[in-house]
């Protein structure tokens, strides 16, 4: 098996054309989807746009519609509210002086990373004063010893992978979105991704954090102390600070990559491969995601991608392993293949460009679908053995309503990336995905949001996944760090009673 795998021409892999597309189809804004009513904030008035004036400079306030109507649209093209203006700060203590103006003046505030969020978590749902991350982009410091990065919380991912690679290193998690996304946003979403299987969560891997709160104090957490408070801020969205700084370990970047991709009959065949995986690749396996047939049809019909396997299989296997020792690994991996009984074809790639392509295919999968018109993204996580049921379910609800029906997603940490499109936005279909999905995750004890957080979107349902208790201990650490609820709000949890 192992030499048919190595003669599939992986020329076929490479995208035609493969640049950013986002969807013409009319999408509704967020406030008609989640039906807000304003919180009875202060508005922007021309005394405040002189007073950020003075705090940065005319030329990094942007208040022309025109200008701020870029910052008001995320990655799904949902359109949030039409912002008052939006800030530009290059330092923390620009950041700390605008919050403490918009603390006294009660202006609420989104924080902005990358814009690549699926949740409207850094798009502003009505007028408020968003706060862009861009321009904080700034690497303080890397050890080659420790391991240890710190830098702003404007750094792309991939620009920070490019540094610490050039020492060594790599960066603890890998995403899709890693040439737009900030570390900053990839902090307050607690982002998993395809690396968690080896490296864990931000919650592991983060060191410290520099954090601005509501009223313009800055906490500077860079170092590891008790209280480990920056444990607060990861995963919190913006509700209760704005990360500015971040300090991370970083692993050894592995020597020698091995990526073996595989077809499978039956989702139990998918489980059983991923079951050996961690069975015999053990403690070189660094990533484990699967794709549905119904993605592989949709990187071929809208990117151009081709099948590397030749043949159709329901399902698909991505298996990656890293170490110190390419030939110990290329090893290990043949052994995995030749003693595989839970697939029938695959392909073997060590050398870079091939297991890029590879890779390609994982990872454009959220780019094919926005060809498909209006989308429903659904990020969940679920118990193994039920991990890709609801897709089956969802195609029977819905029916010939949608375009597309697919899942795709982390072995490792359960999480379901279910992906359903029409060619616009549909009413009768939306009643039966909403709150439908969300429902049958409570029912079989899954989380309804996995590794791309809760935002603007999911707000509403968060009492299915955390109780009444653990929602009140939420309700309470927003009060104490920020009690008018000006920091990112109409986020995370549902409406405060105050308001």
């Amino acid at each position: 098996m192992i030499s048919a795998m190595r003669r599939t021409p992986f020329s076929c892999l490479l995208p035609r054309g493969l640049a950013a597309c986002r969807s013409e189809h009319a999408s509704p804004t967020a406030s008609q989807v989640q039906n807000l009513t304003r919180y009875p904030f202060s508005k922007v008035d021309n005394s405040d746009i002189a007073h950020f004036e003075g705090i940065l400079s005319p030329a990094r306030v942007l208040s022309n519609s025109d200008d701020v109507a870029g910052y008001c649209t995320d990655w799904m093209k949902m359109s949030g509210g039409p912002g008052s203006v939006v800030l530009r700060p290059t330092s923390t203590q620009e950041v700390s002086a605008i919050m403490k103006h918009c603390h006294d003046r009660n202006l609420a505030v989104v924080p902005q990373g990358g814009l690549t969020g699926l949740v409207g978590g850094s798009i502003p749902a009505f007028d408020e004063v968003v706060v862009s991350m861009s321009l904080m982009n700034k690497i303080i410091s890397i050890d080659p010893m420790s391991g240890a990065l710190v830098c702003q919380a404007g750094c792309v991912l991939q620009t920070l992978n490019d540094a610490v690679s050039e020492q060594g290193m790599t960066m603890p998690y890998d995403l899709g979105a890693k040439g737009s996304c900030q570390i900053g946003g990839n902090v307050a979403t607690n982002a998993g991704g395809i690396r968690f299987l080896r490296y864990g969560s931000l919650h592991g891997s983060v060191l410290g954090l520099e954090v601005v709160l509501a009223d313009g104090t800055v906490v500077d957490n860079l170092s590891t102390l008790r209280y480990d408070i920056k444990q607060l801020f990861i995963g919190s969205e913006g509700t209760l600070g704005v990360v500015t700084g971040v300090a991370m370990s970083t692993p050894t970047k592995p020597k020698a990559v091995t990526v073996c991709f595989v077809g499978c009959r039956t989702f139990p065949d998918v489980l059983q491969t991923y079951r050996a995986a961690k069975d015999s690749l053990g403690e070189v396996l660094s990533a484990c995601e699967f794709l549905d047939s119904a993605a592989m049809s949709i990187l071929e019909k809208n990117l151009g991608l081709t099948n590397p396997l030749g043949s159709q299989f329901p399902f698909y296997v991505l298996v990656e392993v890293s170490g110190s020792d390419g030939d110990h690994d290329e090893e290990k991996v043949t052994r995995f293949v030749e003693a595989g009984s839970s697939f029938e074809n695959g392909v073997l790639a060590t050398e870079p460009s091939k297991i890029r392509a590879i890779w390609t295919l994982r990872e454009s999968v959220a780019e094919a679908l926005m060809h498909d018109g209006f989308q429903n993204k659904f990020d969940i996580s679920l118990p193994l053995e039920n991990l890709y049921a609801i897709v089956g379910v969802m195609r029977d609800r819905v029916g010939a309503m949608a375009t597309s029906c697919l899942g795709y997603g982390h072995l490792g940490d359960g999480n379901l990336h279910l992906n359903i499109t029409s060619k616009e936005y549909n009413t009768e279909m939306q009643g039966k995905i909403y709150p439908f999905v969300y429902d049958w995750t409570a029912q079989q004890r899954g989380s309804i949001s996995a590794e791309h957080g809760v935002g603007m979107y999911k707000s509403q349902y968060i009492g299915l996944s955390k109780s009444k208790a653990a929602l009140s201990v939420m309700r309470s650490v927003k009060t104490a760090l920020d009690p008018k609820g000006i920091l990112n709000p109409y986020k995370v949890l549902p409406p405060l009673p105050s308001h």
